[in-house]
């Protein structure tokens, strides 16, 4: 009896399937020079492609070259956390909200220059930083000090 149950619970977790993890990680768009995608659109940005960099998910899709981006750059948004200090207690007040935000200065296929700006999670952000520099071969220009610490 107990043999059966644990070979019916064996082959019962052996047919459930893991769903496949998608490459890239988690990035809203915030900006920049194309109306075709609207700012706060939240997808993937993938940077396991050999060629390029891409972001797509929610309607969103957009494909930029490694060889054509111009400037990296990186910076943060640091903001008091005033709305929960006065919901839930003063001493938030002492904690800051840090956003993490990647710009990327690229040429598209009819040669104009275009500019998008990403937020990234914070346990992302050094991940993305250092596979956009290895692939593009550009440095990565931070926008502070405070930029440069956490970007490193």
């Amino acid at each position: 009896m107990i043999r059966t149950c644990v070979l019916l619970l064996s082959a019962i977790l052996l047919s459930w399937t893991v769903p496949a993890v998608e490459p890239g990680v988690r990035a809203q768009f915030a900006g920049g020079t194309l109306p075709e995608i609207k700012a706060k659109s939240k997808a993937r940005l993938d940077l396991t492609g050999s060629e390029a960099l891409v972001f797509s998910g929610n309607g969103a899709n957009l494909r930029i070259p490694y060889a054509r981006i111009s400037i990296l750059e990186y910076g943060q948004k640091v903001s008091r956390r005033y709305a929960a200090a006065v919901l839930i207690s003063p001493v938030l007040l002492l904690s800051k909200s840090h956003q993490h935000f990647v710009t990327l200065g690229y040429q598209d296929d009819g040669g104009k220059q275009q500019a998008v700006v990403f937020r990234v999670e914070k346990g992302d952000i050094r991940s993305v930083l250092a596979g956009l520099e290895a692939r593009s071969g550009r440095r990565i220009e931070y926008q502070d000090d405070d930029a440069r610490k956490a970007g490193q």
